[in-house]
C-alpha cells in the first residue's frame, strides 16, 4: 500500500457521498472523473485494484466501472480478465457478481481457452458468488455477444447446478437457462423437458420469460405431472 493510494481511496469515498445512491448518478460521476483519471491504463488499474480490494459496495462499483470502460480495447482483455478473477475472490453480493459477469462474458469470447476453465472451477466451488457466477458468465444478456460457445459446453456447467440450495445460485440458473433458451431453442428446449423436475420454481419462472405461451404451458404441464 501506498499513501496515494490511500488518498485516492479516500477521494472517491468523499466523493460519492454527495450523489444519490443510483447507478446512473453514479455512472455520471464517474464519468466525470478524479484526480488520477488521466494516469496510464496501468497505474490506474493498480489503484482501482487497491480500492475493490479495501472498500465496499459503493465504492467497489467505481472500480467496476474502470474495468466497464476499457472493455473496448481489446489489447487489454487480458488484464482485465485476471483482475476480475481477482476480485471475484471478494464478491458477497449479487450486483457485483453480475457486474464482473460483463467483464467475464466477453473475455470468454475473446479467450475461451482460459476462460472457460476458471468458470468450471468455479461451477464446484463452495462459495456461492462463484457458482452463480459460472452459469451467469456463460451468456450474461445474450443479445451482448456475437460468439457463443456450443450448446454442450454451456448445458454442461448448468446441469451440476440445477439442484443447488441457494437462492441466489437459482436466479443465475434461470438467467442461463432463459438466455440458452434465447441462442438454441431447439437444444434447449429438450433440455428443459428433460430435467423439468429438476429445474426449481425459482429457477423455472425465469427460464421461460422468453418464451411463447404455448411453450411455457406445455412445460408448466410436464411439471405438473405426477
Amino acid at each position: 500500500m501506498t499513501s496515494s493510494h490511500k488518498q485516492y481511496l479516500d477521494e472517491v469515498a468523499n466523493a460519492i457521498e454527495s450523489v444519490p445512491r443510483v447507478i446512473p448518478a453514479r455512472r455520471a460521476l464517474h464519468k466525470a472523473g478524479f484526480s488520477f483519471s488521466k494516469l496510464p491504463f496501468g497505474n490506474q488499474l493498480d489503484i482501482w485494484n487497491y480500492i475493490w480490494k479495501n472498500s465496499s459496495f459503493w465504492v467497489q462499483l467505481h472500480a467496476f466501472f474502470f474495468l466497464e470502460n476499457s472493455l473496448n480495447r481489446k489489447e487489454l482483455f487480458e488484464q482485465l480478465w485476471e483482475t476480475s478473477v481477482s476480485w471475484q475472490e471478494d464478491v458477497d453480493d449479487w450486483s457485483l457478481c453480475d457486474s464482473l459477469a460483463k467483464i467475464n462474458t466477453k473475455a470468454l469470447e475473446l479467450h475461451p481457452e482460459k476462460v472457460y476453465p476458471q468458470l468450471s472451477d468455479w461451477n464446484q466451488s463452495d462459495n456461492l458468488w462463484k457458482r452463480r457466477q459460472s452459469v451467469v458468465s456463460l451468456l450474461y444478456f445474450s443479445r451482448t455477444k456475437k460468439v457463443f460457445l456450443p450448446f454442450e459446453k454451456i448445458a454442461v456447467l448448468v446441469m451440476p447446478l440445477l439442484k443447488d440450495k441457494e437462492y441466489y445460485v437459482q436466479k443465475g440458473v434461470g438467467w442461463a437457462l432463459r438466455e440458452m433458451y434465447t441462442i438454441y431453442p431447439a437444444d434447449t428446449f429438450p433440455f428443459l423437458k428433460m430435467h423439468i423436475r429438476n429445474i426449481s420454481a425459482i429457477a423455472f419462472t425465469i427460464s421461460i420469460e422468453k418464451m411463447a405461451e404455448e411453450r411455457k404451458n406445455e412445460l408448466k404441464r410436464l411439471r405438473i405431472i405426477k
